[in-house]
């Protein structure tokens, strides 16, 4: 039997583990290798289909599936407002891959580049170095990232919400600012905690940005001194309406329904700067915040710049009907980052209009993908995606809704009722729907659970400050031998929060007088920011003459709140908001 990834000069001693046992029957073909590149909706559900559909094949050893993510696990996007709200627990909107593809290879890596023509692709694991993987057929379906703009400031404070960890992160964040507004005696200090920020007016900007809202305004009635009135939720979208996706009326009942409940909402303004949380919009309005929240759209994941695939001119891999890569073999694709014909507006043609990328096109899109790969091996004829636009459903807090289905509008409970039910039934897997609806049902008897745990983002932060000076020529030695890709990471704000522990330590025990390096709040400023990063060293709190503490031994390893992806070049076509 051909091994099935055949050694090359860079290939990693030890892989075969990763790939599953054969029953191939001697002097049989070699098996047919399908490399599946992203784990989200489209490469799950491929994955998925591909199990059963050759079901036969995969026993006797005729097929073999692999699935490369960063992740191992799927989120099902369009609950992460629900999710970041707290009407839902993180676990139940991630799906396990290994769990649910039990007849596949699951490799925690990321794909840097793939050479089709040669049919090998390029791993790089979570762990280790890279090394080269082949295939006889690909499925290329990285899904998308944040559709970022040269923004002056963006990508030092802004914040995601694109996986569910960002979604939690940004709930832990916002009850923190509660915390900090009710704690302190400052009014700036006050206003700027409670001044929430939102770029972008599309389905993931407004249900964000409405589910947050209704999510603190309840948690107000446990702050004796922060009212609902005392808070700033500002929505900035550059386009001159918001929900682009439903019609006109739809979209002002929204924008009225937000405005009626105290929300700011700028329509035809643009983010000009956010440098250390002074936002300044291109309506002339200036204001300070410590949550910007960024949600303007996505792009294809810039990994297929690392690919021999064709690229459309918004960077997308242009697809056939029936989701092949147009004129390459052996390659498919499907969801965010595929340009896909819709059927329903042209015939098909590479200049006929394209699907929308959206979570209902990928759903559809990722079910007869695996049905035609399956078909393929099997020498079976394919089928051609074809889905009318339903339309759209929204949640604007608990309860509230907006919706437009097949031409019928719903509004308030009716349309929240439709947003769930609909969703619920496009979660993959009958064990997170029963969980989900489990969780719902609870929830109804119950009040709603507010409680941040915000620590969880920096877990070793009290360990290491209990820990106490760190002779500081072993702690560099140590992390100079410390793979980069193990060392635990620390944001710059969790290592200048853990100073003041040490430092308060230290004071208590000797008395001695220690220097609070902090800025207001416990943060750190804009320039100590800067200064740790170009050293590459933690932050420093007490010096004498024998040693220095350290709040943490990871330099520049960035984590939520910490950095952002790079901005998007200043030339890319892509309009702000």
């Amino acid at each position: 039997m051909t091994d099935a990834h055949p050694a090359g000069p860079e290939q990693r001693p030890g892989l075969a583990p990763l790939i599953p046992p054969t029953l191939q029957a001697p002097g049989s073909p070699p098996a047919r290798r399908v490399l599946i590149v992203g784990g989200g909706y489209v490469g799950l559900y491929t994955a998925l289909t591909l199990q059963k559909a050759l079901r036969s094949e995969l026993k006797r050893g005729q097929v073999q599936i692999t699935v490369v993510d960063p992740r191992s696990y799927m989120t099902y996007q369009p609950f992460l407002p629900e999710t970041a709200a707290g009407s839902l627990e993180a676990r139940q909107v991630v799906v396990s891959l290994r769990r649910e593809l039990k007849h596949c290879a699951v490799i925690d890596g990321r794909l840097v580049g793939l050479d089709h023509t040669g049919k090998r692709a390029r791993i790089e694991p979570g762990v280790g170095s890279a090394y080269d993987l082949g295939y006889d057929v690909v499925v290329v379906a990285p899904g998308s990232i944040a559709k970022t703009l040269p923004i002056p400031g963006l990508a030092a404070v802004g914040i995601g919400f694109k996986q569910v960890e960002e979604a939690i992160g940004l709930r832990n964040h916002i009850l923190n600012r509660l915390d900090a507004a009710a704690s302190t005696a400052d009014p700036q200090v006050r206003a700027r905690a409670l001044t929430f920020v939102f770029i972008g007016g599309g389905y993931a900007g407004i249900e964000a940005f409405a589910e947050l809202e209704d999510m603190a305004r309840y948690a107000t009635r446990y702050y004796p001194n922060v009212a609902a009135d005392d808070m700033h939720w500002l929505l900035v979208e550059a386009g001159g309406r918001i929900l682009g996706e439903v019609s006109a009326p739809m979209a002002t009942y929204t924008l009225d329904e937000l405005r009626g409940r105290g929300m700011d909402v700028r329509l035809s303004t643009r983010l000009d700067s956010c440098v250390d949380g002074n936002v300044e919009l291109s309506d002339g309005t200036s204001l300070s915040s410590d949550t910007v929240v960024w949600t303007a759209g996505v792009k294809p994941n810039p990994v297929l710049e690392s690919t021999d695939l064709p690229l459309d001119s918004l960077h997308r891999i242009p697809c056939t009907a029936d989701l092949r890569v147009r004129g390459v073999p052996d390659a498919w694709s499907a969801g965010d980052c595929a340009a896909v014909p819709d059927l329903t507006k042209g015939d098909g043609s590479p200049d006929s209009p394209t699907c929308a990328p959206n979570a209902q096109h990928a759903v559809r899109q990722a079910r007869l993908l695996g049905r035609n790969i399956a078909h393929s091996l099997q020498g079976r004829p394919t089928k051609d995606y074809r889905h009318k636009y339903a339309g759209s459903v929204a949640s604007l807090g608990l309860y509230k809704g907006v919706a437009e289905v097949y031409g019928v509008k719903l509004k308030g409970f009716p349309a929240w009722f439709m947003h769930r039910t609909y969703h619920l039934s496009r979660m993959p897997t009958t064990n997170r729907k029963v969980r989900i609806l489990s969780e719902w049902t609870v929830a109804l008897l119950f009040r709603r659970d507010v409680v941040s745990i915000g620590e969880i983002e920096m877990p070793t932060r009290d360990f290491r400050a209990a820990a106490g000076p760190v002779d500081r020529a072993a702690d560099r030695t140590r992390r100079d031998t410390t793979p980069r890709n193990t060392t635990p990471r620390n944001t710059a704000h969790d290592r200048r929060r853990a100073q003041a522990r040490s430092s308060s330590a230290i004071l208590d025990q000797t008395g001695a007088d220690v220097t609070d390096t902090a800025g207001p709040g416990g943060r750190p400023t804009p320039a100590e920011e800067r200064s740790s990063r170009e050293e590459g060293l933690p932050a420093k709190t007490t010096r004498d003459s024998e040693q220095e503490v350290y709040a943490g031994d990871a330099p520049d390893a960035p984590t939520f709140g910490d950095t952002a992806e790079p901005v998007a070049p200043a030339d890319e076509a892509v309009s702000r908001g």
